[in-house]
């Protein structure tokens, strides 16, 4: 593991290989997501959407009882309306650079997930979590509706009912419940969330980045389009990978029965 990048005061990005660690650093406040933060968290995903050498993020947190408490209420409560407004777009540039990273990205969950910690999950493509992860998006309860994604989100992972179940009584599910429920997707022991996470994210950079790349656009920008349309989608991703250095690697590798290396374009 090499030196790690600070974002500002509040985040890091390690590096394990292949595999890039977007680390969520404010353990005072449990990483509730500050002005401050949600610009560092922009910056990073800035970055590594830019970092040919990041095949893999993963989102995890340094703090021992929360991936993350969502946004940071105490700042906000100083807000005037004028102030909240300005601050918006900052916010949602947060949780849209986790969203829109052109490489799959897992994010690693251990207690408590909620609000915008559960939506900078949701905006990941897997979500690996240990028995105390406990995850929510309680918005309404504080007046507000889920603004980081959340709306729209969940439904696509647990349907329209199950998401507006959730988002209506502001509750908090425990981790199996969450597994059951289609809310987390691998359920590991207690205190494993990184390193399980860490770990298939591993496996998943063995595999060509451009190939990679190509699968998420294809599996992001085909979603909810009927049938003939997303296959339409899926050609054109098709097409931009036949002919990359990767593919011609990828079949020259198990033609002579070897571990491809990957040249990335």
């Amino acid at each position: 593991m090499g030196d790690e990048q600070r974002f500002g005061e509040f985040v890091g990005v390690r590096w394990h290989g292949y595999v890039a660690e977007l680390v969520l650093d404010r353990p005072k406040a449990m990483n509730a997501v500050s002005t401050d933060m949600a610009r560092s968290i922009g910056s990073a995903c800035a970055a590594l959407a830019q970092d040919r050498d990041a095949r893999v993020v993963v989102v995890t947190s340094t703090h021992e009882r929360a991936f993350c408490v969502g946004a940071d209420l105490k700042e906000r409560n100083s807000f005037s309306d004028a102030e909240l407004v300005r601050q918006r777009p900052t916010a949602r540039a947060a949780y849209t650079g986790v969203l829109e990273l052109p490489m799959p990205t897992v994010a690693a969950l251990h207690g408590f997930a909620l609000g915008g910690g559960f939506e900078l999950a949701l905006a990941c493509d897997l979500i690996v979590a240990d028995p105390t992860a406990v995850v929510g998006l309680p918005e309404v309860s504080v007046g507000v509706i889920p603004g980081g994604g959340g709306t729209q989100l969940l439904p696509r992972r647990v349907g329209a009912a199950g998401a507006a179940e959730l988002i209506f009584t502001a509750r908090r599910v425990e981790a199996a419940e969450a597994r059951e429920l289609g809310l987390v997707d691998h359920l590991v022991g207690e205190g494993d969330d990184r390193t399980e996470a860490l770990a298939l994210a591993a496996r998943i950079a063995a595999n060509s980045p451009v190939g990679l790349r190509a699968a998420k656009r294809a599996l992001r920008l085909g979603h909810g389009l009927d049938l003939r349309a997303g296959l339409e989608v899926e050609d054109a991703a098709w097409r931009s990978v036949a002919f990359s250095g990767d593919r011609a690697e990828g079949v020259a590798a198990f033609n002579e029965k070897r571990k491809p290396d990957w040249p990335g374009e």
